[in-house]
């Protein structure tokens, strides 16, 4: 029985991570161009916002050296402009190592294609953080008329993730802020969406950050919050002279503390007593017996 032949490894590319997405490599390596990047613009719609410039300076770098390993994916907007789909990334590392050109394969998609595609090769790369994830997933559901279930598929997620990645744009602009970040975990997040005051979220999550603590830590905090509720103290006005002086005199009267609360056009007249006896001695003078 004859043993499989092994290869000789995949050369540069094996020691290079590539950024992937859902194109036939065939089709591909019959399509690559050189395009002019003065020609080509981000997708205003990028799920991905956030690009770490340290990451792009090393990405930079290695274009440098290497060159472009894996082309880019463009739409054809009119004769001289092109909208990245799939390597942003890369296209702006391009820039910054100095590059005119940059390898790019042309895809003809629909708008509701165009979309799937930027967010599914973002989320296959883990590119991006929750929120970011979460104002994509809001924007397919919009602009795309997409249902929870149908993006479920499309994305490769359940739908209950959908739903609970979805609840964090209620989340303030602050702690979303805070997840973006990294500063806390959309777990973390999630939990501050069961507290119902602004502050008290705020501050909980400023407690995460700097305490280092840990989403089952943050559920027994938000417990406990929830259970050690106290009433709320009841102001009370003075009352104003007439009612005081009022006041004054039903003590004398009754011989009893009198207490008089007064609001607008209405209020209550409270006479204590302490025995039987003295209950029956105010209701005579009431002119009232039992």
């Amino acid at each position: 029985m004859s043993k499989p032949k092994r290869g000789l490894g995949k050369g540069l590319g094996a020691l290079i991570v590539q950024e992937h997405v859902d194109i036939e490599v065939q089709e591909m390596e019959n399509i690559v161009n050189e395009f002019e990047i003065s020609k080509i613009f981000p997708n205003v719609n990028q799920p991905r916002k956030d690009f770490s410039e340290e990451k792009l300076e090393k990405l930079a770098e290695s274009i440098k050296e290497y060159g472009v390993v894996q082309p880019i994916v463009l739409r054809k907007v009119d004769e001289n402009k092109f909208e990245i789909v799939a390597g942003e990334r890369r296209w702006r590392a391009s820039k910054i190592a100095g590059l005119t050109h940059i390898p790019a394969v042309v895809k003809e998609l629909k708008d509701d294609e165009f979309a799937e595609i930027a967010l599914i090769e973002n989320l296959q790369r883990e590119n991006l953080n929750a929120i970011e994830e979460a104002i994509a997933y809001q924007y397919m559901l919009d602009d795309h008329q997409l249902t929870q279930d149908k993006l479920a598929k499309v994305v490769g997620k359940s739908r209950a993730y959908i739903t609970n990645t979805l609840r964090l744009l209620k989340l303030d602009s602050e702690i979303q802020s805070y997840v973006r970040d990294g500063l806390i975990s959309s777990a973390h997040g999630r939990t501050l969406l069961s507290v119902s005051d602004t502050k008290m979220r705020l501050h909980l999550a400023e407690r995460i950050h700097k305490e280092d603590i840990s989403v089952r830590e943050l559920e027994h905090l938000v417990k406990v919050i929830k259970t050690d509720k106290k009433p709320k103290k009841v102001v009370i006005k003075e009352n104003d002279p007439v009612i005081q002086q009022f006041e004054s005199h039903l003590k004398s009267y009754f011989g009893t503390k009198v207490s008089i609360t007064h609001d607008e056009n209405k209020g209550k007249i409270q006479i204590n007593y302490y025995s039987d006896e003295e209950l029956n001695r105010i209701l005579e003078l009431l002119d009232f017996s039992m």
